[in-house]
């Protein structure tokens, strides 16, 4: 009896342990934590709370869990901006109802993943900017009611799967860039060309989602005609499309000249259709001996992995090992497939390494070293010189997520034109040797810190100190207001400044490469500014897209132009700590200035102090916008030739009453 009661407390305390050890899938935590990886801009800080080392994120924005806090059942972050792309890792979690993330910036492919989440109700990616083809796979989705994927950039053909979900309500695909028919499946009235490919008892196609009461299929690229068990849909859900219908508003016919035929379609839909949906020749059956067989191997087949995978849920095992997503192992033969968006980088030019090492001199002229980069100058054949930088990194650890991070930036780069900003000339991207580079225009007269800190102090007079900090603060007008989405410099400072031959300053953002390394496991965390920069209140990842940031960092950088001493030196401290006891007093802020400078204005100084002492403000949202500051300084500080020339005359006559 004794022996008896002792195990059934042994049993009842074994079986407490185990529910308290499966209170939440750490799995689930580990898939949200990985999609919050893949998120490199949150301007709203939504995502601020999602902390990787709790293990209940029933609190975290946006999420939302069962009674028991077991699982996750809701995401749901709508017109917060983020921008980043979407982990496959969300497929994990296995119960999740509904995903709506409307109304953001996320970019690259939809994860066929998702096609595992077996209980999603509510899939809610519109307005977004992804790219890319509709899985197949979202046709295993058989509880959900509504797929949202309208406003993207989204391509290629629209599968049949989707009418095997049999409880869809609404499907809302307008606004992409979508080809091909409107597959219907089983209709009897559907275009003969394509009778063929849907012949078979098992047709797909939306005349078998006899749940759909509202679609929107308009402003694609679809041909054809609308399937006559869509009917009962409003004409408008078809139009601005190159379907074969007078009574609705299409395309313009020169539009809809790069729209794929029906038939050429059809053949495009049989290429790249999986074995499984090949339509079979009448004439050739399998043997029912053959049949058989394959039916009893797949029954012991699936009871195998069934088994395995009851077994592995009952186990609760505290050193569960991590995933790196999208991880490329060494050791393993599988590569990692990565979609190109050639409509992201289709206006950039890209250069093969060979060109680069010739113009570079075999990558011997080595300008710059880091870390994480170096930089080469080169001289291109029959063009302008150019500084490429070279990302330090191991193709093993580089990820399909870090591959479309820098196809990102990229883009960015090479949107941006103006005077006071360094041009992006293209990139390189290769794969043996592992090639990631940026190649920019060079600006030959160095950077701002060495010009500060290791040239000589004449060099840089007053005036034409005035000159630099203008054009930086043209050049951030420019970054922050004058283009869409505005962007700024990941690290603002002198060495973030390049001086062209006539001292006119280039902004060039290269640290942006430590947002790209950061992310991979060798090097994450391992970035800090080394005494390079004061601790800004914001951290790297924040500041990314963080204008009040620069607005921060444009107000030391101005310090360290007028003083020419560098932001944060081992003997000296903080440039600011030692600066604020100058800055707001008239008798004393002369101080502030180089005493390397013989001549300086004191109105101007004025100016510089008082923008100072707005761009610093503890309080962000106090901090005047970038034009209100460049408007202060372009109408308040003289740097004509005149002032010049008077600036000259002083001190030939300073050295004249020295001698």
């Amino acid at each position: 009896m004794r022996s008896l009661s002792s195990f059934l407390l042994l049993s009842l305390t074994s079986g407490v342990l185990f529910v308290l050890c499966e209170a939440f899938a750490p799995n689930e935590v580990l898939s949200l934590t990985t999609f919050k990886e893949a998120i490199y801009e949150d301007p709203h800080l939504v995502l601020s709370n999602w902390n990787a080392l709790d293990t209940d994120p029933c609190e975290w924005n946006g999420i939302s869990c069962t009674g028991s806090r077991d699982h996750v059942i809701k995401i749901n972050i709508s017109g917060a901006s983020i921008r980043g792309f979407l982990a496959p890792e969300l497929g994990q979690l296995s119960f999740l109802q509904e995903l709506v993330l409307h109304g953001n910036k996320l970019l690259g492919v939809i994860p066929k993943e998702l096609s595992l989440l077996k209980y999603l109700r509510v899939l809610d990616l519109g307005m977004n900017e992804l790219t890319g083809p509709i899985p197949p796979e979202i046709g295993n989705l058989t509880s959900v009611l509504k797929i949202n994927l309208e406003s993207n950039g989204l391509t290629g053909w629209l599968p049949p799967e989707l009418g095997n979900l049999r409880n869809l309500q609404e499907l809302l695909l307008d606004r992409n860039r979508l080809q091909g028919i409107v597959p219907a499946g089983g209709n009897v009235d559907f275009t003969s060309s394509m009778h063929g490919m849907y012949a078979s008892s098992n047709s797909t196609g939306f005349c078998r989602s006899s749940q759909l009461q509202k679609a929107d299929f308009s402003y694609n690229f679809f041909v054809g005609s609308i399937p006559k068990c869509l009917d009962y849909l409003p004409r408008s859900s078809f139009q601005g499309n190159c379907l074969q219908h007078e009574d609705i508003k299409q395309r313009p016919k020169k539009q809809c000249d790069g729209a794929s035929p029906i038939q050429s379609h059809a053949e495009a839909n049989q290429k790249h259709r999986s074995p499984e949906y090949q339509p079979k020749h009448q004439g050739t059956s399998k043997p029912t001996w053959l049949l058989a067989l394959e039916v009893v191997t797949g029954i012991m087949v699936g009871s195998l992995f069934l088994i395995a995978l009851l077994t592995a849920f009952q186990r609760c095992n505290s050193k569960s090992s991590l995933i790196i997503p999208w991880k490329k192992s060494a050791s393993e033969k599988d590569q990692v497939t990565v979609y190109v968006d050639s409509e992201l980088l289709k206006d950039v030019v890209r250069f093969s390494r060979q060109e680069l090492e010739v113009a570079c001199e075999d990558f011997s002229n080595i300008i710059g070293s880091s870390p994480d980069s170096l930089v080469y100058k080169g001289n291109m054949r029959g063009g302008p010189e150019i500084a490429v930088i070279s990302l330090c990194i191991k193709e093993e650890n580089w990820t399909g997520f870090l591959e479309l991070y820098f196809q990102r930036e990229v883009s960015d780069l090479a949107r941006l034109s103006h005077e006071n900003t360094g041009k992006l000339l293209g990139y390189c991207r290769e794969s043996t040797p592992f090639t990631r580079m940026l190649v920019f225009e060079y600006a030959s007269n160095g950077t701002l810190f060495e010009h500060l800190h290791y040239g000589e102090g004449c060099q840089l007079s007053w005036t034409r100190r005035m000159k630099i900090i203008i054009g930086i603060a043209r050049g951030l007008k420019y970054l922050h207001s004058e283009i869409e989405p505005p962007f700024t410099i990941s690290e603002l400072n002198s060495s973030a400044v390049y001086l062209t031959e006539d001292f006119s300053p280039k902004l060039v953002d290269f640290e942006s490469w430590k947002g790209i390394l950061a992310r991979s496991e060798k090097y994450s965390g391992s970035f800090d500014s080394q005494g390079a920069i004061c601790v800004l209140p914001n951290s790297l990842e924040a500041r990314h897209l963080d204008i009040q940031g620069n607005l921060y960092a444009f107000g030391v950088l101005l310090l360290e132009i007028i003083s020419g001493r560098p932001p944060y030196c081992k003997d000296k401290g903080c440039l600011l700590d030692w600066a604020k006891e100058y800055l707001e007093l008239p008798e004393v802020m002369p101080y502030v200035v180089d005493p390397e400078l013989k001549h300086f204005k004191y109105d101007d100084l004025k100016v510089i102090c008082e923008v100072v002492n707005l761009c610093i403000n503890e309080d962000p949202t106090m901090r005047p916008q970038m034009q209100v500051l460049c408007n202060m300084l372009e109408t308040r500080i003289d740097t004509t030739i005149a002032v010049e020339l008077t600036a000259s005359s002083l001190a030939w006559a300073e050295l004249a009453l020295s001698s």
